[in-house]
């Protein structure tokens, strides 16, 4: 009799363990993308970073030999400025700050600061660890680096201010890629993945994930042809997204959906 008990007992609160497993998971909104406009997209770009201002977009790209940091016009693809960056070094994300623009390198452990206006090179500085993507709030710069951290960096010594782990139900969520600041959430490509996170950036909880499996569908079939690229003009409220290779930067609206999103094994529960 007591052993039916203990047994039933357990099974009780596994039971209820799984309940709240569920409840949470039904907690994280996910939204799919209804595409407002598509424009043109270098397909050669190795997107690495990427942002909007004052009505052009500015993007790095990366390899070794082949990074750059580029003004684009939205409407054509058009590159309208470019610097390449020295070969012994795989560019990566980028953020405007005032009239500079910072980028980050991914192994090297350096990044440079240029000139807005005209990408003349300005300073450098140094930081540990890998170097992934870049965006900014109103006071700091915000930083991946691959790893379930973001760190925040002084903008104008570079030096790190603090960090959050970012988590889903509790677990660490590791290959954070480019970033974007929304409307006062953090949005952060997940690598290799159809998902963007969006992020209370003063908790690092994962508050809902965007869907972008038909983008990522459609993107070339090459594996290094990944969801990679968020932008946010402010302004006018409109948000665009790109990949590495990819032919086409989309504009798009977000549309909440029922059911779960595809989220790879472990990565949230």
């Amino acid at each position: 009799m007591a052993f039916r008990s203990i047994r039933a007992a357990v099974l009780g609160l596994a039971l209820a363990a799984a309940a709240l497993c569920a409840q949470a998971q039904a907690a994280i909104p996910v939204y799919g993308a209804r595409v407002v406009h598509a424009y043109p997209h270098d397909p050669q770009a190795f997107t690495e970073g990427l942002f909007y201002l004052g009505g052009f977009l500015y993007e790095s790209t990366g390899l070794e030999g082949q990074s750059s940091i580029r003004k684009v016009e939205l409407k054509t693809g058009q590159v309208v400025r470019q610097r390449a960056i020295p070969s012994q070094y795989f560019g990566e994300g980028i953020v405007a700050w005032n009239d500079r623009l910072v980028e980050l390198t991914w192994r090297s452990q350096v990044g440079f600061v240029y000139d807005l206006a005209g990408f003349a090179p300005r300073a450098s500085f140094r930081y540990p660890g890998e170097g992934w993507a870049l965006t900014r709030d109103s006071r700091r710069l915000i930083m991946s680096d691959g790893t379930p951290d973001i760190r925040f960096l002084d903008p104008q010594t570079y030096a790190e201010t603090g960090r959050i782990r970012v988590t889903c139900q509790g677990r660490p969520v590791a290959n954070l890629n480019e970033l974007e600041w929304v409307r006062g959430e953090l949005y952060a490509n997940i690598w290799q993945t159809s998902l963007i996170a969006r992020i209370d950036p003063a908790s690092g909880r994962v508050t809902g994930w965007i869907d972008l499996s038909a983008l990522v569908a459609a993107a070339p079939a090459d594996p290094d042809a990944v969801l990679n690229g968020i932008a946010y003009d402010a302004a006018h409220d409109r948000l665009f997204v790109t990949g590495k290779l990819w032919p086409k930067l989309y504009e798009i609206k977000l549309v909440p959906r029922r059911g779960p999103a595809a989220l790879p094994d472990g990565l949230c529960g």
